[in-house]
């Protein structure tokens, strides 16, 4: 645990001074900036290689945030994050004021996810705000689930790299999309379209 306490803050002095991080996450490796002190999340899509039209999510601390960084927040919504956070759903909604325009997707969109991991929770709530964060991968290639299946040309650009290979399920986080009248399944990942079915 003393090792763990030490990559923490390490990760916290990292995300501290605006830097980039590979975390570990329920689900995968995420690769990750602070929203309270990164200017933007531009500095992940150049690590990723990855195109800015795909909008990179936010980990947040608890189900409160749903509300304080959603604008219009349906119950649905709402019924979600009750039944699957913490854990693998991300959850869009219409952005609040409380979210910089430039995490925002070109829509004014955010989308936002409650991590099952006791240090990626433990970081959120340290550092007071959420991390915007992608998978732990260059794009096109296959996500991380081990911290050995991390590409040398991302961990050499980040600020630290916390190594904690603890229960990932490899599995990414099921994408669902809330701001219209009715949840739209995004991208089907850990929790099934059955899943989200059942609550209805």
């Amino acid at each position: 645990m003393a090792a763990n306490s030490h990559a923490l803050q390490e990760a916290l002095r990292s995300l501290e001074k605006g830097e980039p991080i590979i975390f570990p996450t329920d689900t995968l490796y995420g690769l990750g900036v602070s929203v309270g002190h990164a200017q933007s999340p531009e500095i992940l899509y150049s690590l990723k290689k990855r195109s800015q039209k795909k909008p990179v999510a936010w980990l947040v601390g608890n189900r409160d945030d749903l509300t304080k960084y959603g604008k219009v927040v349906p119950e649905f919504a709402r019924t979600l994050a009750r039944t699957f956070w913490p854990g693998p759903l991300t959850i869009i909604v219409k952005a609040s004021e409380e979210v910089p325009v430039a995490f925002r997707s070109a829509e004014g969109t955010i989308g936002m996810r409650m991590p099952k991991n006791e240090h990626a929770l433990q970081m959120i709530e340290e550092l007071g705000c959420p991390v915007a964060t992608t998978s732990a991968n260059i794009s096109g290639q296959k996500a991380t689930k081990s911290f050995a299946e991390i590409t040398p040309e991302l961990l050499e650009q980040v600020g630290f790299a916390f190594n904690d290979d603890d229960v990932k399920s490899g599995i990414a986080s099921t994408i669902v999309d809330c701001t219209g009248e009715h949840p739209v399944m995004v991208r089907e990942g850990a929790i099934t379209i059955s899943d989200i079915q059942a609550l209805s």
